[in-house]
C-alpha cells in the first residue's frame, strides 16, 4: 500500500502530490491492478489534509482511467503504467549516483537541477525527433 507524504512547502497542490505519488508507485510496480488505495479517511489521518483533497486526487486518477471507485469497497487500481521495477539495476545505479552527489556536497535542489538538465538533454531531443522536428 502506498503511504502519501505531503510537502506543504513545495508549491505543488496537495491533490496533485497525491496523484503524482500514486503514478510513481504505479510506475515502480509498488501498486498493481487490483490493489486497493488507502481509504480517504486513512490518508486524512496520516497527513492531516482535508478529505475533499484526497477525494479530488482519487477522482483525477479515476478520470485518467488508472483507478476505479467501488461503492462501499474503496478505490482500486485499474491499470498500471510503464513500470520500472523497484529493484531494477537502473535504480541501483541511480541510488549510487545520488549517494555520490551527497558526498560531493550537493544539496537536494542542486541534484534536482542537475538531474532535470540531464533529462532535458536526453529526452527533449528524443521527443523532438519523434515529432519530426530537427534535433
Amino acid at each position: 500500500m502506498v503511504e502519501y507524504r505531503i510537502d506543504r512547502h513545495s508549491g505543488v497542490a496537495t491533490y496533485v502530490q497525491i496523484v503524482q505519488q500514486t503514478k510513481q508507485a504505479l510506475r515502480l510496480g509498488l501498486l498493481e491492478p487490483g490493489d486497493k488505495l488507502p481509504a480517504a479517511r486513512e490518508v486524512v489521518e496520516a497527513t492531516a489534509i482535508n478529505p475533499n483533497t484526497v477525494l479530488k486526487a482519487y477522482r483525477e486518477l479515476e478520470r485518467e482511467g488508472l483507478v476505479e471507485a467501488r461503492r462501499g469497497l474503496g478505490t482500486f487500481v485499474r491499470r498500471g503504467l510503464n513500470t520500472t521495477p523497484a529493484d531494477s539495476p537502473l535504480r541501483t545505479e541511480l541510488d549510487a549516483w545520488a549517494q555520490r552527489t551527497r558526498e560531493a556536497g550537493l544539496g537536494r535542489e542542486d541534484v534536482a537541477a542537475l538531474f532535470t538538465a540531464v533529462l532535458e538533454t536526453h529526452f527533449a531531443a528524443g521527443e523532438k525527433h519523434l515529432q519530426g522536428e530537427p534535433t
